[in-house]
């Protein structure tokens, strides 16, 4: 077993873990060997973690639980050990719409047209927070709205093109639509669900097995790295590593305002990997008709806490799990 663990992620603001531990030198501070590999989308970092041309990679939880059941290319074995952020997304729409939205809400507005929604995969948060919010508002998913796949880095181009008529990404992707006028915030995703999870970090099983000394230090160390990005005072630092051209190259001021939890920015200080948060995107799955098989199986073994615990990271106090009924 190689002692380099070969991690993905995408041009997004929840890389930031990865970048910092990466460019601060904290994978060096805890002995390990990183060869950080930036993906265009979620599909080529699927694809390479199937194929073994990856190790790790930054994810989204229904994307390795698709992985891991065979629902996209190769069926991969997985292991979830920590989650990575929390929060970070944002449902964007195009100017044109704000309006009938502010008048009328998303009930509103899809009774005068149907609209056509990107995400940045099939199985993603994105989809399912989206599809809930979109029910729990009266509007079918299914048939009332048109939902659709994009890599995010193409979505304001999509938008300002008029492809689509709106968005749900994570950070920086809404905010670079709002300050070009292209569109507008019309609900941040920690406000169906607060503080719910974003990004994971997946592993390939036979890598966790083969060398769990190794897993147990990255875990380490993007714990350190994600206490760094949690710091309100490194934001500025923060955002100018996320802004150079091989991460976002997108200027660092807005980086920055993209960081702010408190403007619905991404938490990075939630690690633990619960496995009620599996779970949930299990059932979700399910009720959307995602998947026939015994996904919530799938999602208990995804899981593993056991390996987060065992690398120095603490269980938090179990709060009960709020979601919104929101009707705008």
């Amino acid at each position: 077993m190689s002692d380099k663990i070969r991690l993905g992620i995408l041009r997004l603001t929840d890389a930031a873990p990865v970048v910092v531990a990466d460019e601060q030198e904290i994978f060096k501070g805890h002995g390990v060997n990183v060869e950080v590999s930036v993906e265009p989308s979620w599909a080529n970092i699927a694809d390479k973690l199937g194929y073994g041309l990856l190790d790790a990679a930054v994810m989204l939880p229904p994307l390795a639980l698709a992985c891991v059941l065979g629902l996209r290319g190769r069926k991969t074995d997985l292991v979830v050990p920590m989650s990575l952020s929390s929060n970070g997304n944002a449902l964007t729409l195009a100017k044109k719409w704000r309006g009938d939205f502010e008048t009328g809400g998303i009930r509103g507005l899809t009774g005068r047209a149907k609209l056509r929604l990107a995400v940045v995969h099939a199985f993603s948060t994105h989809d399912l927070l989206l599809r809930y919010w979109l029910d729990a508002n009266g509007v079918n998913p299914e048939t009332e709205v048109e939902i659709m796949a994009l890599a995010p880095n193409e979505m304001v181009g999509s938008l300002a093109a008029g492809a689509i008529d709106g968005y749900c990404a994570g950070a920086p992707w809404g905010a670079v639509a709002a300050n070009s006028g292209l569109g507008f915030t019309a609900i941040k995703t920690d406000e169906i669900w607060q503080n719910h999870p974003e990004k994971c970090l997946a592993v390939r099983s036979d890598f966790a097995a083969g060398d769990p000394t190794l897993v147990r230090s990255l875990l380490a160390a993007l714990r350190e790295a994600c206490a760094y990005c949690a710091t309100p005072a490194r934001r500025p630092s923060l955002a100018a590593m996320m802004a150079d051209r091989e991460y976002l190259d997108l200027p660092a001021a807005l980086i920055e305002s993209s960081l702010a939890p408190e403007a619905g920015g991404p938490v990075f200080n939630l690690n633990y990997p619960s496995p009620s948060h599996a779970s949930w995107f299990a059932i979700q799955m399910l009720r959307w008709n995602k998947v026939q098989e015994d996904v919530l199986g799938a999602a208990r073994t995804l899981y593993r806490p056991d390996m987060f615990l065992a690398a120095g990271g603490k269980k938090p106090f179990e709060a009960e799990e709020v979601f919104c009924d929101r009707k705008t």
